[in-house]
């Protein structure tokens, strides 16, 4: 019963017998690994808070699909790698992407990068910024200009070309950028993903991240997407990127 289990764990029922010689410091340090073992492993992967209210997207993302999308899809994967690891050991999330694949946590893994990175991808319209210098100059020499990117994006995510379940990336490989998607919860930090390099921007096109609001219309959600871009963020992360680095959650 819970009063049995309450009187189990009271500070009383721990007995411990000092040894000669035995310090204070060393009675509070079992005490203290005791508490630990209690609490549980602090490694395990957990939620983030959005960082802007459910309905601060609208009217590109509805507040429903936000709070679905992130309290119930992104928990779950959450759960899913945290079983999958036995909640032990777990290195930063995105040194684990470099061995998903191989190891199986491509889909549960990768949905928590994946999606740490979309919400920070995006901010309120009107408070997203705009590329950096270095960004634009980027994007003008990988496909022309701006316009140009968007197009070929909104080509790539497409259900033609982006069938079913997926990502839409632009990342970066070496020192150039490049467009390309991936299946499921694949990201290009993964070795062997169909396309691989480092995320700066990413759009999920699940079903899950547009229904409710767009139901078969996905264009329509791709399109509103750039009307919430965070390109203050990404373009830190492409800076990050050239040096070899990959966004860290």
């Amino acid at each position: 019963c819970l009063a049995a289990g309450a009187s189990a764990l009271a500070p009383q029922a721990v007995k411990m017998s000092l040894g000669e010689g035995q310090s204070r410091r060393q009675a509070l340090g079992g005490l203290a690994a005791f508490g630990a073992a209690i609490a549980g492993p602090a490694s395990a992967y957990v939620l983030p808070d959005l960082p802007y209210a459910y309905d601060a997207l609208e009217p590109s993302i509805d507040a429903a699909t936000m709070k679905f999308h992130h309290d119930k899809h992104h928990a779950t994967y959450i759960a899913g790698i945290n079983g999958k690891l036995d909640e032990k050991d777990q290195p930063p999330i995105a040194d684990l992407m470099k061995i998903a694949k191989e190891k199986g946590y491509n889909n549960a893994g990768g949905g928590v990068y994946n999606h740490d990175l979309f919400w920070q991808a995006m901010a309120p319209a009107g408070k997203g910024g705009a590329p950096s210098a270095a960004l634009a100059a980027a994007i003008d020499k990988a496909f022309g200009s701006m316009d140009a990117m968007k197009e070929q994006w909104e080509a790539l995510a497409a259900p033609a070309s982006t069938f079913g379940s997926g990502w839409v990336w632009l990342y970066v490989k070496g020192k150039d950028l490049a467009i390309g998607n991936t299946p499921n919860q694949d990201n290009p930090l993964m070795k062997g993903a169909n396309v691989e390099g480092i995320p700066i921007l990413g759009l999920d096109v699940w079903e899950h991240a547009y229904y409710l609001k767009y139901q078969n219309r996905r264009p329509e959600y791709v399109k509103g997407f750039w009307d919430v871009v965070n390109w203050t963020q990404v373009s830190a992360w492409y800076d990050d990127a050239l040096a070899g680095k990959a966004p860290q959650f």
